[in-house]
């Protein structure tokens, strides 16, 4: 259950969690001070409010539909999203995220209807059912925070704000950001402390996320997986090259994201040439960090599994996403069977033949993974052409199933597909048996629930278990099984 709603009801409850600052609802209580007219997340400093002045909204979007305008000192576009495990409907989170993705730059409200398979009307229901706002309202509210966090954070111009935004005006931004903030887009750099920084050589924005975070456990994660050439995850910061669609065109660039511990945020750091695409870069870091994640939650339910063995799970723990969906399935193609270390070199011979070179400012991002669609236009057999670097022909031959299946969006690897239909899929490739599936989908999908049972690290952690017994006992780690499998991985470090 959604813990926003069960406590919403509850006035008393609610201000309760405003006084103690509690992390635990940040980004699913919002309080209104009709004293002010401000909204605050639960994590904000500033004088309490009184009681009676105070009402409360499970979002951001419903705060502002009530009148209420962002607080500018705990910035509400700060704050942690939901989970995949969170909505009670699937569908209406699915239409959340595509919104936070990409904004809906390049389509209508119909369109994603379509694209979701039901009708704008129906979708149009479920999304005020769960969310208390419509669709449009909604992506009203996260075009203005994307731009309220782009003129507090960066020197970009206004009318470069209002187009990164996904406002089709100056005109109209301004007409927008004035009626909801009461105040006019310049105004407001006069009234934050904009850091200074070279716009033309990078742009650093912020995302939050409830602590605690186990930042060094996942950076080593990602450090041992990292292709090189492509990513790196060194001295506190994890770096890589980014090539995405941004309509019709391909924006490529780079980014780099670091830990700010004292205030619960990621610093994200980019190159100017992927503002284009800004709303979808941020919400794929959103994801390979899981941002969303409500980790004393999870570790309530998972603490049972220091009945097996003290410290086998520990509270913080996150679930490393990918930030390329065709990317990470390659990789754990290659990782069948063999060590991650040569599954790491084979991505990387693989990201040097047939990628596009990169220039970045660090010397270990040289070169751009290779699009689903660029594998499948290379000629002759695939057998041919990855051969030479040393990748079999049954991986090679399941990575050109791949790449046709995603390109042709056949196989869908995003946050809200339903895992159960695109594992059957995946697992229907040449190749692609059930471990594969299940960690693609741990990843991929970012699937709470996925359990590769049959991985040899989770047999060792749990002391060479029959298969049928890890099965039997992972039943009281349901739905957080894919959290579990890391704490599992981690014990044997």
């Amino acid at each position: 259950m959604n813990r926003s709603n069960s406590i919403l009801g509850d006035k008393d409850a609610c201000y309760a969690v405003f006084c103690a600052h509690d992390t635990r609802f940040d980004g699913r209580v919002f309080v209104g001070v009709m004293s002010t007219g401000i909204y605050c997340r639960p994590v904000c400093r500033v004088k309490t409010p009184k009681f009676e002045h105070c009402s409360f909204y499970g979002n951001a979007a419903a705060a502002e539909a009530a009148g209420f305008r962002p607080c500018l000192k705990c910035r509400p576009e700060l704050a942690p999203g939901l989970s995949a495990m969170d909505t009670s409907k699937r569908l209406a989170g699915q239409a959340a995220f595509r919104i936070a993705k990409d904004g809906l730059f390049d389509r209508s409200l119909a369109n994603l209807a379509s694209s979701l398979n039901v009708t704008d009307r129906h979708l149009r229901r479920v999304f005020m059912a769960e969310f208390g706002i419509s669709p449009v309202q909604y992506l009203q509210t996260r075009r203005l925070l994307l731009a309220k966090s782009l003129l507090t954070d960066t020197r970009l111009p206004v009318s470069q704000v209002a187009l990164t935004a996904g406002f089709g005006s100056l005109r109209r931004f301004n007409d927008l950001f004035k009626c909801h903030y009461r105040l006019p887009p310049t105004a407001l750099r006069k009234t934050v402390s904009v850091r200074k920084q070279a716009v033309e050589q990078e742009i650093t924005l912020r995302l939050g996320y409830r602590p605690p975070y186990r930042w060094d456990e996942i950076l080593s994660f990602l450090a041992v997986r990292a292709i090189p050439g492509v990513e790196s995850a060194t001295e506190n910061v994890y770096r890589r090259t980014v090539s995405m669609q941004s309509g019709n065109t391909c924006v490529r660039g780079w980014m780099s994201v670091q830990n700010d511990s004292r205030k619960n945020q990621l610093l994200v750091t980019f190159s100017p040439s992927l503002m284009p695409s800004v709303s979808e870069l941020l919400a794929r870091v959103r994801v390979l960090f899981d941002l969303d994640c409500e980790p004393l939650e999870i570790y309530d339910r998972l603490s049972v599994m220091n009945e097996f063995a003290a410290g086998l799970c520990v509270p913080g723990t996150r679930l490393p996403g990918c930030f390329d969906p065709f990317e990470m399935a390659v990789r754990a193609v290659l990782g069948q069977q063999i060590t991650v270390k040569a599954a790491r070199t084979l991505a990387m011979r693989l990201a040097v033949a047939f990628g596009e070179q990169a220039e970045t400012p660090y010397g270990d991002l040289t070169v751009f993974f290779p699009s689903a669609e660029t594998v499948c236009r290379l000629p002759g057999r695939i057998e041919d052409q990855f051969g030479p670097i040393g990748i079999t022909g049954m991986k090679a031959r399941s990575i050109l199933a791949l790449g046709r299946a995603m390109a042709s969006g056949s196989i869908a690897l995003s946050r809200y597909a339903d895992p159960e239909t695109e594992m059957a899929k995946l697992m229907a490739l040449p190749g692609i048996g059930p471990w594969t599936a299940q960690y693609i989908a741990m990843r991929g999908l970012s699937w709470p629930d996925a359990f590769p049972h049959t991985d040899y690290g989770v047999k060792k952690a749990l002391r060479d278990m029959p298969e049928k017994e890890i099965l039997k006992i992972s039943e009281a780690w349901r739905p957080w099984r894919s959290y579990a499998t890391m704490n599992l991985w981690r014990s044997l470090s």
